[in-house]
């Protein structure tokens, strides 16, 4: 875990999508609780739980993953796993990245949501704009 705790938190959960696992643990910080209440919000996340483990607290997520369907003369075969979750980290410590209400880019035409970091909290890309404020841009997600 380094000091970019938003990066910290995508990284965990692309890996953990990539392997398959439905539980990531992640550091509990005020920025990774408001992300993480917006990927529940969103459907990216099934459930989480706050967890106390020798005096740091920790969330504790389940990722919602895709089923894959197998006909019947491909059942040996091993499809390749497609992720249900892509994540991109736009403003970095070295490189913040700011844009204002009319200009928040849309991804996948509105299908992907993008996470801003404002002056009333963090909120996705659809309250921003319904508010007209802007931010920083911390995520993609689709």
């Amino acid at each position: 875990m380094g000091r970019d705790t938003i990066a910290d938190i995508i990284t965990s959960i692309r890996n953990a999508d990539m392997d398959r696992k439905r539980v990531v643990r992640i550091t509990s910080t005020n920025i990774t609780e408001n992300i993480v209440k917006i990927l529940l919000r969103e459907g990216f996340i099934e459930n989480v739980r706050k967890h106390r483990e020798n005096n740091k607290y920790f969330l504790v997520s389940t990722l919602r993953h895709r089923r894959n369907r197998r006909r019947r003369h491909r059942r040996n075969r091993r499809r390749p796993y497609r992720n249900l979750l892509n994540l991109k980290r736009i403003s970095r410590p070295g490189l913040r990245i700011y844009s204002n209400y009319q200009r928040i880019p849309r991804i996948l035409g509105g299908m992907g949501i993008v996470i801003l970091s404002t002056s009333r909290g963090i909120m996705t890309d659809r309250e921003a704009r319904q508010e007209g404020i802007g931010g920083e841009i911390l995520c993609y997600i689709w």
